[in-house]
């Protein structure tokens, strides 16, 4: 059946039908809908045709205009308005369950309500892209084409802008209420200091209601204008702006993102209802019903989106916690050759730890404790020693990718994109990330095998015990083999790993600044007793510097910990593979075997160790780089020109990107991010 006909088709059986049932809009769109729902040329096409139809046969354009006015005037239209596509007062987790719940059993269809009808007739998912995609002057070319003036729809006219003045009402009671949540007056306490906009915008939009339905009974009246409600919102909107600046420095949580999400939404709708019933725009009401379907469409059409519900709900989170890790990753990147020789120094220090760590893991595996027992035992073995490694302020080497790729996405927006300039801070500040994790790479590394040595050689010719069997040593050597070994694809697993503990890292340093753990630690007595208060003041200053790098360490401790132990479980081939603890194990192995490793053994060993450390980098710093960007909403697009520069540099002054210059310029950190 060809487009016209579908149209001709659908159009004589609306013309036909005496009743309100949704199945005749449905057919209609049913026509008009693309294949494809991206096809907006296709749409286009089609819906001129319907224009053209329309104009040139009075009987489908009667037919169709009389049977959308008892479509939408013997159903309740407020709930279209005030709900579809906002937030309910349930919260995130609710709502997540709510709408999963929807996915997989639909919600009753009330045939009363308009929004259930509006759902029937837009059923596809991916409706709202087509409706979107044509522009707004086809759609008015349709509603022209309808020629509402022919009809008497002045009492249906009349409903409608009732049901507005409703749904403006409901929309104001909820942003009042909103505005009032402990949680949103706490983190902003002006709101109790002055008269709060989001109680004062219901007043105004009450009396402005008021007047409005008088000039409805007495047409001779004077309309005013709702400037005054806009300037109140607008205020309100101000406060959330506000809000959402103020969360670098106080924190963020998912129930306040939440608020502040219903409250964007609420006031949206408010404006857009707004425009609809504001009289002295009258002539440009057939544009602002467009863009408003339009809105309906994608708001209906997504209600059940769970990527959707978390994105909107967690961005600000995201945001704060890359933040935070942010600004750790600045200790992590050494602008000069005094930096240089620190985190140089500060590695070597991890690099001993690493060595005794090694040996602990090979000495617990030989005691063959249970599963969950070797799991704990191992995880408390990396979590303990990578929480000395910070107190020490030791560095490992992989824990800076995590770090420094909040870092670099926090310059790429600072500087944004394109421009010679903001190109070449990049470039320095990418060659002083390369510098810094070569030197800690090398400190991590070149100690950790000495030191496995050392232990080694020290148990073997001066106690005279074997605490690796040459058994266990050439199943070391084997995990360390690229080719023959999972030993990279475990890495991969260890690179996921040092994400999250980056990401942990993050989320815990906003809740100690958000919910404001070490003034509360301060209040407690009994410590304050034990410790002093100058003391104890001292503790919860570190807790506050420090908790989320320690949660960071610990939690990356259970996840090497235990991930072994979680895939013989399952029954899958999961295991971690670290460089730092791979090179021990390859020194406790050379002992274990009185050195009488072949060449090919010792270049497979050493190759090995070189693509381990090489895939915890990579997948790391992929990975945090992807959130980071993504969080702060930005699209790098000088990729090429970037890796140009970037090797330019290298041919030019490849010294560079191992050792730091004595001149080297230092490196500004970037600053915080006003999210908005």
């Amino acid at each position: 059946m060809t487009q016209n006909a579908s149209l001709e088709s659908a159009l004589q059986r609306i013309a036909a039908t005496q009743d309100a049932t949704p199945d005749a809009m449905a057919d209609l769109i049913a026509a008009i809908r693309p294949r494809r729902a991206d096809d907006g040329e296709y749409a286009v096409n089609i819906l001129r045709s319907l224009a053209f139809l329309l104009s040139q046969r009075p009987e489908f354009r009667r037919g169709l205009r009389d049977y959308l006015m008892r479509l939408i005037g013997t159903r309740r239209q407020l709930h279209l308005y005030t709900d579809t596509g906002i937030l309910s007062n349930e919260g995130v987790w609710s709502a997540f369950r709510r709408r999963l719940g929807e996915k997989l059993l639909p919600g009753e269809y009330r045939d009363g309500y308009l929004k259930d009808v509006f759902g029937q007739v837009f059923a596809r998912k991916d409706d709202y892209l087509w409706v979107s995609a044509v522009p707004d002057t086809v759609w008015l070319e349709v509603w022209q084409a309808m020629q509402f003036g022919e009809g008497q729809h002045e009492r249906d006219a009349r409903n409608t802008r009732l049901e507005l003045l409703e749904a403006a009402q409901v929309l104001s009671y909820r942003i009042s209420a909103i505005g009032l949540e402990p949680e949103l007056v706490r983190n902003h306490p002006a709101i109790e200091q002055f008269e709060s906009p989001f109680l004062t915008q219901n007043v105004a939009l009450r009396d402005y209601l008021e007047r409005y339905k008088a000039c409805l009974v007495d047409p001779a009246l004077a309309h005013e204008d709702d400037s005054h409600v806009r300037i109140l919102l607008g205020q309100c909107e101000e406060i959330i702006g506000k809000l959402r600046k103020t969360a670098a420095q106080e924190g963020v949580s998912v129930s306040l993102t939440y608020l502040m999400v219903r409250l964007q939404q609420h006031l949206a709708r408010l404006r857009l209802v707004l425009d609809l019933l504001a009289p002295e725009q009258a002539q440009q009401l057939p544009e602002r019903a467009v863009r408003f379907f339009k809105v309906l469409v994608e708001a209906d059409n997504r209600k059940t989106s769970l990527r959707d519900l978390f994105a909107t709900n967690t961005d600000l989170l995201a945001l704060q916690i890359t933040e935070h890790a942010g600004r750790t990753g600045e200790h992590y990147i050494a602008s000069n050759r005094s930096e240089w020789k620190a985190m140089a120094k500060s590695a070597m220090g991890a690099g001993l730890i690493v060595g005794f760590m090694a040996l602990l893991k090979i000495l617990t595996a030989k005691l063959k404790l249970a599963p969950l027992i070797e799991a704990f035992a191992f995880s408390m073995n990396y979590s303990l020693g990578f929480m000395l490694v910070h107190v020490l302020h030791f560095t490992i080497a992989t824990k800076q990718p995590a770090m420094t790729a909040a870092r670099i996405a926090a310059t790429i927006e600072q500087h944004g994109v394109g421009g010679k300039d903001r190109l070449d801070a990049l470039v320095d500040l990418i060659e002083a990330v390369a510098r810094t994790q070569f030197v800690a790479i090398l400190g991590n590394v070149g100690v950790a095998i000495p030191t496995a040595f050392a232990i080694a050689l020290a148990v073997k010719y001066g106690l005279g015990e074997v605490w690796v069997t040459p058994e266990k040593a050439l199943h070391l050597l084997h995990e360390l083999d690229p080719i023959r070994s999972l030993a990279l694809p475990h890495a991969a697993i260890a690179g996921c790993c040092l994400f999250l503990s980056g990401l942990i890292s993050g989320y815990y340093d906003n809740m100690a600044v958000y919910n404001r753990i070490p003034e509360r630690l301060l209040q407690l007595r009994w410590p304050r007793r034990l410790f002093g208060f100058p003391r104890w003041q001292r503790i919860c200053t570190y807790i506050e510097n420090n908790l989320g790098a320690l949660a960071g360490n610990f939690f990356f401790g259970i996840m090497l910990g235990s991930m072994g132990t979680v895939g013989f479980l399952l029954g899958l081939p999961l295991d971690i593979r670290h460089i730092t603890f791979s090179s021990a194990y390859l020194a406790y192995a050379a002992v274990a075997l009185d050195f009488q490793l072949g060449w090919q053994l010792w270049a497979m060993s050493i190759i090995g160790i070189a693509l381990i450390g090489f895939t915890n980098l990579a997948v790391s710093f992929s990975l945090a780089l992807f959130v980071a960007l993504r969080s702060r909403r930005i699209r790098f697009v000088d990729g090429s020109t970037l890796v140009l520069k970037l090797l330019q540099r290298f041919l030019r002054s490849p010294q560079r990107f191992f050792i730091a210059p004595k001149d080297a310029p230092v490196i500004a950190a970037a600053q915080p991010t006003q999210a908005g």
